[in-house]
């Protein structure tokens, strides 16, 4: 009697923990070096499945999303779970890592964005923005662009801009293929959870884009 009440409250354990994942939270791993320094190779996020959804994605954000392109083969090497862990990555009681990425959103649908203005820094529909996200003397960008996002899509980039596959180097130059589609979004990275050390909430820094006017 005992053993079968364990398994029902296992078997409801992970039901529960499944739901959770499905519409709410799930966590994730960092597997590259593209968010440094906010986010480590190693570092566990909690992504909230409710943006976009229920509240709408913001720039600023940072976005987990399904690989849209082989990018994966620009960020290194990925997680391989075992199959117990693939397990428990499906129920949501282990982290997720596989053909996902994680990059900060920059450019919303309509955005014109371009690098660079005479100072080095993005603009984004004519307003220049400084980036506190990035580590000290990093360049906003080496590569120049000048894109308009498309509806239904957003332009992302990894905040080590030097070490990032991100919408730069998957882009045809006009914003079309290295935009990402808000469809594939699966939520938005709202805190770092693991190694405790590094516990910590996740700014979307709004006021870093509050003086960029609408598209």
């Amino acid at each position: 009697m005992a053993a079968r009440e364990v398994v029902v409250v296992i078997v409801i354990a992970m039901l529960l923990s499944f739901l959770i994942k499905t519409f709410l939270l799930q966590p994730f791993w960092i597997p590259s070096e593209s968010m440094e320094p906010g986010l480590v190779p190693g570092d566990r996020v909690v992504v909230s499945k409710l943006t976009p959804g229920p509240f709408d994605l913001h720039r600023g954000d940072v976005v987990v999303f399904q690989d849209p392109d082989d990018w994966l083969g620009d960020e290194g090497t990925t997680p391989n779970p075992g199959p117990v862990q693939k397990l428990l990555s499906f129920v949501g009681l282990y982290p997720a890592g596989d053909n996902h990425l994680i990059k900060r959103v920059i450019g919303m649908p309509g955005d014109h964005v371009k690098c660079c203005d005479s100072a080095g820094r993005i603009t984004i529909n004519g307003a220049s923005i400084t980036e506190p996200y990035l580590a000290a003397g990093t360049k906003p960008s080496i590569p120049r662009f000048d894109i308009t996002v498309p509806a239904g899509r957003i332009w992302v980039m990894g905040d080590n801009r030097g070490n990032s596959g991100d919408s730069r180097f998957h882009d045809d130059g006009s914003g079309a293929t290295g935009s990402v589609p808000i469809k594939d979004v699966t939520g938005r990275a709202d805190a770092v959870v693991w190694p405790l050390d590094r516990i910590t909430w996740l700014s979307n820094y709004s006021a870093t884009f509050a003086k960029v006017p609408s598209p």
